[in-house]
């Protein structure tokens, strides 16, 4: 063995390997099980409440959360499991052994890297294949009110549509072009100054060619105070089905191969695209977190277990490890302001972090 191989022996780095993984996938089981219960404590209610809504539907709900849970705390389970792990190694003596058998830090560190890498590629490929689908889904239920999801493709919640000073939105959108169909809809007619003129709310919309045919209407006008229900209205004449396709892309929901485009076509129409194109980069950045956490956990695996000093060392791992989480977090709400360059926003953390993991491993062991 020489201090030139990066990583330690074929076996050795088997057996780091096997010890990693195990306690990822226990923590991470752990922890999906703990919150996910909690979210069905939140949200069963709401979902029994729509008449025909049994078990079947709650266990539907709890199909695409864990999903979810899985993706955002992944990178936390590795963090914990580096603890754990390098903890259970110095307090065996085990890293004293590999030491005294030549090996520097990086490379007692480098099977816990390597592992944590290939759980990133791991993580990625979840994400864009199977968590934007079941975002996707669950959005498109949410906004039913947890009842009949439409069968129609291209299902989106929540959209916001501006018409000079006039509003519309809608709970839920689906189809695409003239073909397009809205749910929940509310019309806000507003004077030039943004105060709302008139509220008018319709169960659905339908594109008139030109304007929006909205149907089962409830006008109220805000100045006489009057609420006047009719059968129908067309609205919004300006809006074209162009516009609205364009209105809205959920980075969450949409994978990283197709958001690519997305946004380049929002570019075209003149639209603002700093956010999406930040969480673009981050849907890169996000999932190989989970390669910086045994460096930043690096710290609990030297110095004496006699010492005193392990618990110690151990916290200023995980406070590295949640810092991380924290800066990251913070870079991107800054990046969805503009205060950030949407690179800049998604990979600044990771950098930061990665340089001050290794210099704090130098300094202390190498």
């Amino acid at each position: 063995m020489t201090q030139f191989d990066f990583f330690p022996s074929r076996t050795l780095t088997a057996y780091l390997a096997k010890l990693f993984v195990v306690r990822i996938l226990a923590v991470l089981v752990m922890l999906v099980l703990v919150l996910m219960m909690l979210d069905l404590l939140s949200n069963s209610g709401k979902i029994l409440a729509v008449p025909g809504n049994g078990q079947g539907e709650l266990l539907t709900y709890a199909g695409l959360r864990i999903p979810q849970l899985i993706q955002r705390f992944l990178p936390y389970s590795v963090l914990l499991a580096t603890l754990i792990t390098l903890v259970t190694l110095n307090q065996n003596s085990e890293v004293i052994a590999m030491k005294a058998a030549g090996l520097s830090a990086h490379q007692v560190l480098a099977p816990l890297l390597l592992t944590a890498l290939v759980v990133g590629g791991f993580s990625f490929a979840f994400n864009e294949r199977v968590v934007t689908r079941a975002t996707a889904t669950l959005k498109a239920w949410d906004a039913a009110e947890y009842g009949p999801i439409p069968a129609e493709s291209s299902v989106r919640a929540n959209v916001y549509l501006a018409e000079g000073s006039n509003v519309l939105t809608a709970a839920q959108l689906t189809g695409s072009g003239e073909t397009i169909r809205m749910r929940n809809v509310t019309w806000y007619r507003r004077s030039p100054d943004g105060g709302i003129i008139e509220q008018v709310d319709a169960r659905s919309a339908s594109y008139a060619g030109p304007g929006w045919l909205l149907e089962d209407v409830k006008r109220f006008d805000v100045g006489s105070a009057s609420t006047q229900e009719i059968d129908s209205l067309v609205v919004g004449e300006e809006l074209t089905p162009d516009q609205i396709d364009l209105a809205k892309i959920d980075p969450e929901a949409v994978p990283f191969w197709e958001l690519g485009p997305q946004i380049d076509a929002f570019e075209a129409a003149g639209r603002r695209t700093g956010e999406m194109r930040a969480k673009w980069w981050h849907k890169l950045s996000g999932p190989l977190s989970s390669f910086l956490m045994p460096l930043l956990g690096a710290v609990a695996a030297f110095g004496l277990a006699r010492s005193g000093q392990l618990f110690v060392r151990a916290l200023i791992g995980m406070a590295l490890g949640f810092a991380y989480f924290v800066v990251d977090n913070a870079a991107l709400a800054m990046g969805n302001f503009g205060g950030y360059p949407p690179f800049l926003a998604a990979w600044a953390p990771f950098l930061l972090f990665a340089l001050i993991g290794e210099t704090v491993l130098i300094r202390t062991e190498e």
